[in-house]
């Protein structure tokens, strides 16, 4: 068991959004057993029990990211792609990206989870696309490893494309797919991996990557089998006014009347960024309950746009929160994430627009729902302990603990957790990895980014 003593403040993020004072948290297991003011265990309970003072902790559900790509982590900053609008970006890193081996994977998804774990995000998904044809073993189980070993509860993507520069897509041929190849793959995986349980470790969502990089077919079958499977689908959508051309030059309409016609609505779906959409396209969102993944520090590196999140909100669209690939954001800071969502809705609609209640919603509840993690997002008796504490006692927060709860958005400049627990176990423990030697992740993850830069150059 843990037992979380004296709590500072807790943030429930439950249906009444209530905020407690030096209150118990006990967990049993992976589920939170009881909260209450001052929580006696026996002599004998004590001894099987890891006590924790949290008189100086904020305590909130752990964070779901709702959209990464994992493998990124090992070529963000590099100086070409520094300042270049997304399809130049992508066009850029595709021939790097086609260097990744079995270690690239394996880290890049090591040091993604160990940033998100560290800043408060107990869930991620990963939309992995990127399949070379000379890749050897199974792509999403050295994922699975590396999420398993390092501690974070993971739903990643089976993501894919099929359509590479000889078939007028932007990823060099050899980074594309067959139609049956990724058709047969998406049932596999979630044969192999996929766990329906409600706190389960290890589940899948499917998602081709953009209607510009892949077939009609692939988009249709994914919605088939997604429903047969009852497993989400995702995909980008929306993100450039470079793709809105695309889908009217190619298929004669907008994005989103290209999901329509293909099923690509409903409670089962959300789209990644969503900036382009137009103010009848959002009321196509709240009628059918399509999500948003919504990312704003990457639409702000690459300068893609500002979401309509305010207005998506008030009307009862379903908005999560994603950092986004580590090559078009260059970290994965959840908490960051919930910091540039609340000033980021400001610059467009004024001081009012997004408070840092509303933003921390977001991330929390909001990202459990979109990925249909039922038992998540929120603290309180018989939910699954994912949780994230935040020392409030530290020089970045003085002078701002009046509100503790919106002092980590407002205030700080260490976005880390004292400790983050996932399913009941701690993961971080005083700010560090309890699982892995954050050391050999540093060292492994630059000289793959120095090996990989210098393959695709040869």
């Amino acid at each position: 068991m843990i037992l979380l003593k004296n709590c500072f403040y807790i943030a429930t993020f439950n249906n009444k959004y209530d905020e407690l004072k030096n209150h118990d948290i006990l967990i049993e297991d992976n589920i939170i057993k009881k909260i209450s003011p001052s929580i006696q265990l026996s002599s004998q309970e004590l001894e099987n029990t890891d006590v924790i003072d949290c008189s100086h902790f904020l305590v909130i559900p752990g964070m779901v990211n709702t959209h990464h790509h994992l493998y990124q982590t090992v070529t963000r900053n590099l100086p070409v792609a520094q300042n270049t609008k997304l399809f130049d970006w992508l066009a850029y890193l595709y021939p790097i990206w086609g260097c990744m081996d079995e270690e690239a994977i394996y880290y890049s998804t090591l040091l993604g989870s160990a940033e998100l774990l560290k800043t408060g995000a107990t869930t991620t998904t990963d939309q992995m696309y990127l399949y070379p044809y000379d890749f050897k073993g199974d792509l999403m189980e050295i994922q699975f490893e590396a999420a398993t070993r390092v501690g974070i509860r993971f739903s990643p993507a089976r993501g894919s494309m099929t359509r590479g520069k000889s078939n007028g897509g932007l990823p060099p041929d050899h980074l594309v797919q067959s139609t049956e190849e990724v058709i047969k793959d998406m049932v596999r995986v979630i044969e192999k991996f996929h766990n329906p349980k409600p706190l389960a470790m290890k589940k899948i969502v499917l998602a081709p990557c953009s209607p510009f990089s892949v077939d009609k077919e692939v988009m249709l079958e994914t919605a088939r089998i997604g429903r047969k499977y009852n497993v989400v689908i995702h995909t980008h959508l929306a993100e450039t006014e470079d793709e809105e051309r695309y889908c009217l030059e190619k298929y004669g309409k907008r994005p989103l009347a290209l999901m329509e016609e293909w099923r690509w609505l409903g409670d089962d779906v959300y789209f990644a960024h969503g900036i382009w959409f137009k103010n009848d396209e959002l009321k196509v969102l709240k009628d059918s309950n399509t999500g948003i993944a919504h990312c704003p520090t990457s639409n702000m590196r690459l300068g893609s746009g500002i979401a309509k999140v305010k207005q998506m909100l008030s009307m009862g669209i379903r908005v999560g929160l994603g950092v986004d690939g580590s090559a078009s954001n260059d970290s994965s800071d959840m908490l960051g994430e919930v910091r540039n969502a609340m000033l980021l809705q400001r610059v467009q609609y004024g001081p009012d627009a997004l408070t840092a209640r509303q933003a921390l919603n977001m991330a929390t509840r909001n990202g459990a729902d979109l990925l249909k993690l039922d038992g998540l997002g929120k603290i309180e008796q018989d939910m699954g302990a994912d949780l994230a504490l935040y020392d409030m006692f530290k020089l970045q927060y003085a002078g701002a603990i009046e509100d503790p709860l919106a002092a980590i958005v407002f205030s700080g400049y260490n976005h880390e957790t004292a400790y983050t627990i996932v399913n009941g176990k701690v993961v971080v423990r005083n700010g560090k990895l309890v699982c892995y030697d954050e050391e050999e992740i540093v060292v492994k993850a630059n000289e793959i980014t120095k090996r990989i830069v210098n393959n695709s150059k040869t």
